[in-house]
């Protein structure tokens, strides 16, 4: 594990690496965000962001979508994969954050998690993007890969653990923001098959480039 001058090192090289470290995932409203998310599981989200733009074309408020045929939701999405349970969880969530949350995405982690399809990963990509609150981890493949290889996990692939280790060592204003740069940093240089470690300037603290010296 990593002391906390070379957490605090990883942290800043990053930020210079990635000065924006935006999401991934096109959406203009906190619900659109909720539904990428959801539409992102198995799927790549170049492909979930060819994919949004027809599908909130169609149904481009939450009412539209609370009262949408599941059919015709499963057709626009179809190409994300398993898009029989995503539209039925898009059109679900939409009708309980109607009933229940006046429209409004919630912003605490226990009313996220009871929306359907919504797990922690994307509860804390909507705490951290459309709230700012502090401390929030999102471990997505990229960040479990590249904090494993780093040294600032013990290397689970246990996305909960993943999320537990980082909150322990990371500042809480900047863990957010980390976890997007992890991922751009993961499609870039560090990929999980061929990372391109002589280009990399995090290897001074990469505990995967020690090993492989």
């Amino acid at each position: 594990m990593k002391s906390e001058q070379d957490v605090l090192a990883i942290v800043e090289e990053l930020k210079k690496l990635y000065p924006e470290a935006i999401c991934s995932l096109d959406y203009q409203k906190p619900h659109e965000l909720l539904f990428a998310t959801r539409l992102a599981a198995q799927c790549t989200d170049e492909r979930v962001n060819k994919v949004t733009p027809g599908l909130y074309g169609r149904f481009p408020t939450l009412e539209a979508l609370a009262n949408a045929d599941i059919s015709e939701v499963e057709e626009l999405i179809h190409s994300t994969g398993f898009f029989r349970a995503k539209a039925r969880d898009i059109v679900a969530a939409s009708r309980m954050l109607l009933d229940e949350y006046g429209g409004v995405v919630p912003d605490t982690m226990e009313d996220l998690l009871r929306l359907p399809g919504v797990g922690r990963k994307t509860a804390n990509l909507i705490l951290g993007d459309v709230y700012h609150k502090p401390g929030v981890v999102v471990a997505d493949t990229h960040c479990i890969r590249l904090s494993g290889r780093l040294g600032l996990t013990d290397g689970t692939k246990d996305p909960a653990k993943v999320e537990a280790q980082l909150r322990k060592i990371l500042p809480p204003e900047e863990s957010n923001d980390f976890c997007h740069r992890l991922v751009l940093h993961g499609r870039a240089v560090c990929m999980a098959r061929g990372p391109e470690c002589a280009n990399c300037t995090l290897r001074p603290w990469c505990d995967f480039y020690s090993g492989s010296c």
